[in-house]
Formats: C-alpha cells, sequence, structure tokens
C-alpha cells in the first residue's frame, strides 16, 4: 500500500482503543532480561518492528545484526554486544547510519569495549570485538544528546567488575527515560543511585534478579489518540484508552498535561483512562525537552485549532529517524500552518497562516511519528498519507484502530 485515504467520521466519536504496549518499556525489559539470562519472563512486549528486530537479533548467532531503523535497539545492542564480548557487526538503512553513535562508542571503549567504526568515524556501520575488564568505573557522559547513550550504559553498568558511576554533563534530556530505565533495572534486583542535583547516577556490581515484568501500553501511541479527540468537532466525543497507569514509567505520559489546555480532559480507572472534550485555551507553551516524542502531534493539533505554540527542548528532533524539524515545516503548510524558528535550534513556534488545502496528502519521511501525528487531521477533513507502512515500526495496528473512529481506504 502506497498511501491511505481518510474521512471524518460522521458523528460523535466512541471508541475503546485497546492500544500497543510500550516500545520503549519492552526494549529495555528485553536488554536485562537477555542479561540475566534469559531466564525472567516478560509479558505483553511490543509487537512494534522495533521490538520484533530486538527479540531476533538478542536470538540470534550471525555476526550481522541488522536493526533496520531502529535507533533504541542499535544503541542498546551496541552495549550489550560489547559488554558481554560477543563479536558483531551492528549495521541497519541508510538513514541509521547516518545517525551518530559517537558518544555511546567512546563511552564504551572507556570502560574496556573493542569497537571499530566499518565505514564512517562517529557513525555505524560498527563492529564490537571483544571487551577487557580493566577499563574505568567513572564516566562523563553529556546528558543533553540522547537518553538512549544513558540508558544504554546504565542497563550494562551491573555485569561490569567495579559497576559504574555516570557523570551527566550539561542539561539532562529526556530524563524521564532514564528514570524508566532505572525502575526497571530495580525491578531485576539492580538498587541505584540518582543524585539529579550533583548529576550523577552510580551502579554498583550486581547480577540481575530474574523476574516477571509487564509491559505498560505505549503513552508514545496514546498521544494520538488524545489528538484525536481534541480535533473531534463533537463535544460528546469519547474515547478509552485501555492499559495505561495514572503512575505510569513514560514520560510521554506528559501527554495528558499538555493536551488539557487543547481540551481534552482525562479521567483513569481500572482499565485505562477515559478522555473527554472541554474547552481548550486560547494558547500553549511547552518544554519538551522530556518528551521530544510529543512535539509532532502538539505541533499539528495546535496547527488544525488554531492556537499558537511555543515549542522549547526540541534539539533532538533533527537526529531522529529523519529531521523532524524539516519535515514539520514542510508537511504543516499543507494544513495552512508554518513552524517558525524563533531562537536557533532552541525555540519555535507554530502559527496559522492560511486555510487547509481541499484534500492535502503528507509525505511520512520514513517515519512511523509523521504518519500518526497527521492522522488526526483527518477529525475534521479527508486526508491523504503516503507510505502508511511505516507505522509497523511502533503501532503496527494503528491504522486497525484508526477505523474505529473514521473512514480508512488504503490505495496502490
Amino acid at each position: 500500500m502506497n498511501a491511505v485515504r481518510l474521512t471524518p467520521p460522521a458523528g460523535s466519536v466512541r471508541a475503546t482503543i485497546p492500544l500497543a504496549s510500550s516500545k520503549s518499556e519492552s526494549n529495555r525489559a528485553l536488554i536485562i532480561n537477555a542479561l540475566a539470562h534469559f531466564r525472567g519472563t516478560l509479558h505483553n512486549v511490543s509487537a512494534a518492528r522495533d521490538s520484533q528486530t530486538m527479540i531476533r537479533l538478542l536470538q540470534s548467532d550471525d555476526p550481522v545484526a541488522d536493526v533496520l531503523d531502529a535507533g533504541t535497539t542499535m544503541r542498546f545492542l551496541t552495549a550489550y554486544f560489547a559488554v558481554t564480548g560477543q563479536h558483531k557487526t551492528l549495521t541497519g538503512t541508510p538513514r541509521m547510519c547516518e545517525r551518530p553513535i559517537g558518544i555511546l562508542v567512546d563511552a564504551l571503549r572507556a570502560l574496556g569495549a573493542d569497537i571499530d567504526y566499518l565505514k564512517n568515524e562517529g557513525f555505524p556501520p560498527i563492529a564490537t570485538k571483544g571487551f577487557s575488564r580493566n577499563g574505568t568505573n567513572r564516566l562523563a557522559i553529556r546528558g543533553d544528546v540522547s537518553s538512549q547513550y544513558i540508558s544504554a550504559l546504565l542497563m550494562v553498568a551491573p555485569t561490569l567488575p567495579d559497576g559504574l558511576t555516570l557523570e551527566l554533563t550539561g542539561d539532562i534530556g529526556s530524563r524521564p527515560y532514564i528514570e524508566m530505565t532505572l525502575r526497571q533495572m530495580e525491578h531485576f534486583g539492580v538498587q541505584t543511585v540518582a543524585d539529579w542535583t550533583n548529576k550523577t547516577i552510580t551502579v554498583p556490581p550486581t547480577p540481575y534478579t530474574p523476574a516477571d515484568y509487564t509491559i505498560e501500553s505505549d503513552w508514545s501511541g496514546a498521544s494520538y489518540w488524545f489528538s484525536m479527540l481534541a480535533l473531534a468537532e463533537d463535544e460528546s466525543s469519547e474515547i478509552e484508552l485501555l492499559g495505561l497507569k495514572e503512575a505510569s514509567l513514560q514520560g510521554d505520559s506528559a501527554i495528558v498535561d499538555i493536551m488539557r489546555p487543547l481540551g481534552v480532559e482525562s479521567t483513569f480507572n481500572a482499565t485505562g483512562v477515559v478522555l473527554t472534550k472541554t474547552p481548550a485555551q486560547p494558547s500553549l507553551a511547552w518544554d519538551f525537552t522530556d518528551c521530544p516524542d510529543l512535539a509532532q502531534t502538539v505541533a499539528v493539533c495546535c496547527a488544525v485549532k488554531s492556537i499558537p505554540l511555543t515549542l522549547t527542548g526540541v534539539e533532538s528532533l533533527k537526529i531522529k529517524e529523519t529531521d523532524r524539524i524539516f519535515a514539520l515545516q514542510t508537511e504543516l503548510r499543507k494544513i495552512g500552518a508554518e513552524l517558525v524558528e524563533v531562537e536557533k535550534n532552541t525555540r519555535y513556534e507554530v502559527r496559522k497562516t492560511a486555510t487547509i488545502d481541499a484534500i492535502p496528502t503528507f509525505d511520512t519521511y520514513d517515519d512511523h511519528r509523521m504518519a500518526m501525528a497527521f492522522a488526526p487531521v483527518s477529525m475534521r477533513q479527508e486526508v491523504v498519507i503516503e507510505e502508511p507502512g511505516v507505522v509497523a515500526k511502533s503501532y503496527p495496528s494503528f491504522w486497525d484502530d484508526m477505523a474505529r473512529v473514521a473512514g480508512v481506504q488504503f490505495e496502490k
């Protein structure tokens, strides 16, 4: 399928959505369980392509590990293969091989890993060639580039002979993802000490204890449903999202607070959360440092609702699956809006400039979040989204779930 045509609901939106499970939690649990010699039992593991790729590569004896376009899988497996002394070549799609990994490789080398770049310095493909347990047990690493580097190091830290202390320099981005990693490690028997004031995290040398672990539904995937309800025109519309917890480990649960001023109220119950419509505020400013994956969703929602939005903390968007800043700037024009860089690489604004194209066709840039962020526009008018299969990366059932609230027609 090359495109999907979405048409607005005929009336009130009312649906119960069995959300996909969390890719972020799944990928961490898979690495930790591997370090526990695969003796734990994981429940509700994500069916997302990234997580299924992780499972396949953890179980494979093949000397080449092709992560496809999975950034988390690349970074976590680099640390895992390096510290467990496995000889592997890690590679991926052309875009994956343009995404930097030098900070993580430098840190692993300091710990005792033997890693070579096979093409361009600082980027995949790379080769892990063994591990010498005579490296340092204290590292300084930037906190403002990618929390995935930090999480990758933390998860392997208990297996090091002297454990590890990480000193985080600069600002700390996506801190909830680091905290998620620490909580999951603790579930598997490793006690950690995080001193956020002094920006240090200490992990003692401790064997992981096998455990049962159930993965929560995905708050990142939930965000698109918040946007859909915010854009639904019938005020009686209501959506229930299953499998979410109010006290979540996932940083993207911040969508509850972000969407409240955009007209969505959340009520938790025993099975998940119920979304209802409320009046929206006239403008919104949000720092996405801890939840950058929500930025596209919120930008599109505000553009359609003609609510001015100020975004900060989105520096990492340029090194995601695509340059998400450029992609947003290009696609928002099709719905009569613009993303303006107010302070270079620091502060952006979404502004309404014109009416929406008759039937906008959105490119997806090989980025699952571009497809799903623009899908809620269909609550207001017919849209076409190209290459809809990209959602398999994190939410394979997304279009099936969309069919519960809107018309969905695939086209060649």
